[in-house]
């Protein structure tokens, strides 16, 4: 999968596969284990999409390391400011299981 290197140099792959509105966990956690399968590298959710627990369900269980996934996620329109947005993110990386 091509990819393009950021301001920071990390590499983000060019092409991601999106859960918005993949609400029930079992099915999200179904595509995107299928997307893991065929070469998906990069996925993008949001906490208002109710699917980050099942995303890091089927990261955990793909056996692919963390290392070679590019995450992304959205706040809540009100987690907006820092002390907010910190809390925020930490919530998100609990419930993708990345936080540790």
């Amino acid at each position: 999968m091509q990819s393009v290197t950021l301001y920071n140099g990390i590499q983000m792959p060019v092409m991601g596969y999106g859960t918005f509105q993949i609400t029930d966990a079992a099915l999200c956690e179904k595509c995107v284990s299928d997307a893991l399968e065929i070469g998906y590298r990069l996925f993008d959710t949001a906490a208002a999409y109710r699917n980050e627990a099942a995303i890091g369900n089927a990261i955990r269980h793909s056996g692919i390391s963390r290392q070679e996934l590019f995450i992304t996620t959205k706040l809540w329109v009100q987690d907006a400011g820092y002390d907010s947005t910190l809390r925020a993110f930490d919530r998100s990386l609990h419930q993708l299981g990345l936080d540790n």
